[in-house]
């Protein structure tokens, strides 16, 4: 049997028990919170002062704050990208009874309403162009989104498990920068949505673990072809209008650096977070490759860390179009 067909026999059987999984890592819609929760009411008599208040704290926090804010936007708004990429991996079916297909929409679901909320919080803080915000979020779902992983579920769910523990670190230290200027509102709201990519996370890391137990050598190889090929992030084709396809993403990469939303350590920690969720040390029964892999996994955050400390970030001005330049 091919691999591709052993890791379609492996999801199917995961399938069989994929719902009992949501009712620990999903929320009912009618249960979770909702992006009107944290936006000012139209419907009151406080709606302008509430906009006028936001607008006015929102004057205190600097350009590469709102960057990075952008940035999570618009990567947050590409839900239509992630949900066709995870619907074609070998062994998710589009049936509607599929269990794999209902996580990934309920997934999908849920994820839209952090889009929705803070490019809503964008609009009325008036401190960027939203039309070149909107060009880019229509720049990145029409370019599309590749890893390298094709259909392969293994190296998708290692991708996945990685990237929902990214997002977290990024929105709860938006929050952490947002509460430190007095802006308890999108502090909140940051904060919330972080807790959001905490229990996707979770779920994703819970079917990695699934899948060792069923078929550890081939896990294994997977993992460590994304490590060693790097974790990319969603926002990695980011461009403004007429750029060219990834041309921002280097800039908006320093900018969250240099604030702190998002570091090189941030990496080696997720990392380190992954190799003992899943318990790499004490997996038994691999093959002579998969023990090298294993070595390979172990060995890692020590070399990265070497590296990342070598690491210069520059203080430089980047110009961003998503920004309201000075008249």
């Amino acid at each position: 049997m091919s691999i591709q067909n052993i890791r379609k026999e492996v999801m199917l059987t995961l399938e069989k028990n994929i719902a009992t999984f949501f009712e620990n890592y999903l929320i009912p819609s009618e249960k979770i919170w909702q992006p009107t929760d944290f936006l000012p009411n139209s419907q009151s008599d406080k709606f302008i002062s509430e906009i006028e208040e936001i607008r006015e704290i929102s004057k205190e926090l600097e350009d590469d704050f709102w960057v990075v804010l952008v940035g999570d936007t618009i990567t947050e708004e590409a839900l239509p990208t992630y949900e066709s990429w995870l619907l074609d991996l070998d062994g998710v079916s589009q049936d509607p009874d599929n269990n794999w297909a209902k996580w990934v929409r309920a997934w999908t679901a849920e994820e839209n309403r952090h889009g929705d909320v803070l490019n809503k919080y964008l609009y009325l803080s008036g401190r960027v162009n939203m039309r070149e915000v909107e060009i880019s979020t229509q720049h990145l779902i029409a370019d599309g989104f590749d890893i390298g992983t094709s259909t392969d579920p293994y190296k998708n769910f290692v991708y996945t498990s990685f990237q929902e523990l990214a997002t977290y670190i990024s929105h709860n230290n938006v929050a952490k920068i947002a509460k430190q200027r007095g802006h308890k509102a999108l502090a909140k709201m940051s904060k919330i949505i972080a807790g959001d990519e905490m229990r996707h996370h979770l779920a994703y890391t819970h079917f990695v673990k699934e899948i060792f137990k069923i078929d550890a050598s081939e896990m294994m190889l997977a993992f460590q072809h994304m490590m060693k090929h790097k974790i990319v992030m969603p926002a990695m084709h980011l461009r403004e209008s007429f750029g060219t396809k990834g041309s921002l993403f280097n800039d908006f990469s320093t900018v969250a650096q240099r604030i702190g939303v998002y570091t090189g350590y941030d990496y080696i920690d997720i990392l380190k977070k992954l190799i003992a969720s899943w318990e790499i040390d004490k997996i038994t029964n691999l093959t002579p490759e998969a023990e090298k892999a294993r070595d390979f996994l172990m060995n890692l955050p020590d070399r990265m860390t070497r590296i990342t400390e070598r690491m210069i970030i520059p203080d430089t001005k980047f110009e961003f179009k998503w920004m309201i330049q000075p008249s």
